[in-house]
């Protein structure tokens, strides 16, 4: 796995304006992936970031990169812990809801709804995504029910974290140098 990847598909959350990010990524082996985790942890985890293997398919890795504290907050609170409650999920405690989703995510053949919460999108739009009752008004990084303006914003917000960090990478930055201790600040 390479760092353009985490680039490629992490930019906000290592920036600081998302909770978490996640995408596949082949190894030819459990001991390449061990190694690759323990690469990218010993640079994220002095920044307030995490990552870890959520599931494995056929040699295929999901690699979820978050911010624990932020991750927290957000499915702690009343909204968030609704919908993880009612999907069987433990009260209070990160470290058991990625426990659940983890086994949720080997046993189910669909991503469970609910991981849109550790993505940091809104509970409400995951709560009526996951009732799929209504149209969503905008579709972008996750289909937006309710405050479309908001989202809108966060959209292109995301989109030009993407290119700055893109650009900035392929300039010559590294990595270490993109990433930002301290959330919703561009690290210069």
């Amino acid at each position: 796995m390479s760092e353009d990847l985490l680039i490629k598909y992490c930019s906000p959350t290592l920036a600081g304006l998302k909770t978490g990010s996640m995408f596949p990524v082949e190894f030819d082996t459990h001991k390449e992936m061990v190694a690759a985790f323990k690469k990218f942890n010993a640079l994220l985890v002095k920044k307030g970031l995490r990552a870890i293997p959520l599931r494995k398919k056929t040699g295929r890795y999901l690699f979820y990169v978050f911010r624990p504290e932020r991750l927290a907050k957000e499915l702690n609170c009343p909204e968030a812990q609704e919908i993880l409650c009612s999907n069987g999920y433990p009260e209070g405690n990160v470290s058991k809801c990625l426990a659940c989703l983890m086994k949720r995510l080997a046993s189910q053949v669909d991503f469970p709804h609910e991981i849109g919460l550790f993505l940091g999108y809104p509970p409400y739009d995951v709560k009526e995504f996951m009732l799929n009752k209504s149209i969503p008004k905008k579709i972008g990084y996750w289909k937006v029910y309710g405050d479309s303006e908001a989202a809108e914003k966060t959209f292109t917000k995301y989109d030009k974290c993407k290119r700055i960090y893109l650009s900035e990478y392929s300039k010559g930055k590294s990595l270490d140098q993109l990433i930002v201790s301290e959330p919703g600040k561009y690290n210069n």
